[in-house]
């Protein structure tokens, strides 16, 4: 008997091994491909951000229009107050664009990497959210330089104070670095509250949420786009009710999308039955 059990014990021992062994070759090449494609995105990134500091004083320019459009070019004035500022400010510059820049190439190496585990249907529902979440993420940030900024660079203005007998003058004159910090604050901000269609249609095909579930999150919903607003945005009324206000209405966008995709589910569901 106990010749037996050794005997059995020696198979199990050899089974274990030989899936063991079967496992090592593909979860080697899921690793080779893992870092190729980090590989590849790394590249992307670093040539976006040599691309951009060359181009760092145009780009911050550019990223300065709502403040010289709101006082007028000829009171625009913005300082730096060490040596070494307006250097960082560049290189922030240049990560900053060179992100934006390359997400869709760092998106698209992503999808490569998960596709090859996705069924067919599977990679056809999953392609437009690679076109949407970018072109979310850049409504949002125009949003914010063509509405939130200048709003709220009209609202700090209206602090100023001219210099009358008896009082000084109270001017507005932005670091660079605070005004970039600001900028970057927001545009990340609306990006990520912008991607909630995004977010909730993928949990409704994943079974997670449904649209009763999301009108019935209505005023716990309102509650948690104030705080995230309130979190995402400077300590300001302004910019916080203009990411909440688009960010609800996307709310609502979501759960439209969300009861489209249930019917969608259910007639495929219908014809596959019938």
């Amino acid at each position: 008997m106990d010749d037996g059990d050794d005997q059995v014990t020696a198979k199990d021992e050899d089974l274990g091994d030989a899936e063991i062994e079967a496992s090592k070759a593909p979860l080697m090449d899921h690793l080779v491909e893992l870092r190729q494609r980090l590989i590849y995105a790394m590249i992307a990134f670093f040539a976006m951000f040599v691309l951009c500091y060359a181009y760092a004083k145009q780009i911050y320019n550019i990223l300065l229009w709502p403040f010289v459009h709101v006082v007028g070019p000829e009171n625009a004035k913005t300082i730096y107050t060490h040596l070494l500022e307006k250097f960082f400010v560049d290189l922030k510059v240049a990560m900053f664009g060179a992100a934006f820049l390359s997400f869709p190439i760092i998106a698209l190496q992503i999808y490569k990497f998960v596709a090859p585990g996705l069924y067919k249907n599977e990679k056809a529902a999953f392609r437009p959210y690679l076109i949407a979440s970018p072109l979310l993420f850049f409504i949002g940030a125009s949003m914010v330089y063509f509405i939130a900024m200048p709003l709220l660079v009209q609202f700090s203005v209206g602090f100023e104070q001219k210099a009358l007998p008896g009082q000084a003058e109270i001017t507005l004159l932005p670091k660079v670095s605070e005004y970039l910090s600001l900028v970057m604050t927001l545009t990340i901000g609306f990006g990520i509250c912008f991607q909630l269609p995004v977010l909730l249609t993928l949990l409704a095909r994943a079974g997670f949420v449904t649209a009763q579930m999301l009108r019935k999150f209505r005023k716990f919903a309102v509650i948690a786009i104030c705080l995230a607003a309130a979190i995402l945005t400077p300590p300001d009324v302004i910019s916080m009710i203009i990411m909440a206000v688009p960010t609800y209405l996307l709310f609502e966008l979501s759960i439209f999308v969300v009861a489209r995709v249930e019917r969608g589910k259910g007639e495929h569901e219908a014809a596959e039955q019938s």
